[in-house]
């Protein structure tokens, strides 16, 4: 099973967006949303973005996953 965890946009060139999660960045092609901007929080899986989150929904999921790793 594959969990896929809010990322932050934080440049978009032709087609595809660099994304932070956690502490790393990686591509992924907007292909498949529209109407996203450098600051949206998305979920990527693999290297494609499947949609856009809401601020308050990612920071409340983000702290949820967060929480759950750490007190294992």
């Amino acid at each position: 099973m594959c969990l896929a965890i809010p990322s932050k946009i934080v440049d978009i060139k032709e087609g595809w967006a660099t994304v932070r999660s956690d502490k790393h960045n990686h591509r992924a092609n907007l292909s498949l949303v529209k109407d996203v901007k450098v600051g949206d929080y998305v979920l990527v899986h693999g290297d494609m973005v499947l949609n856009k989150v809401e601020k308050e929904e990612a920071e409340k999921i983000l702290k949820m996953v967060n929480n759950n790793y750490y007190e294992k």
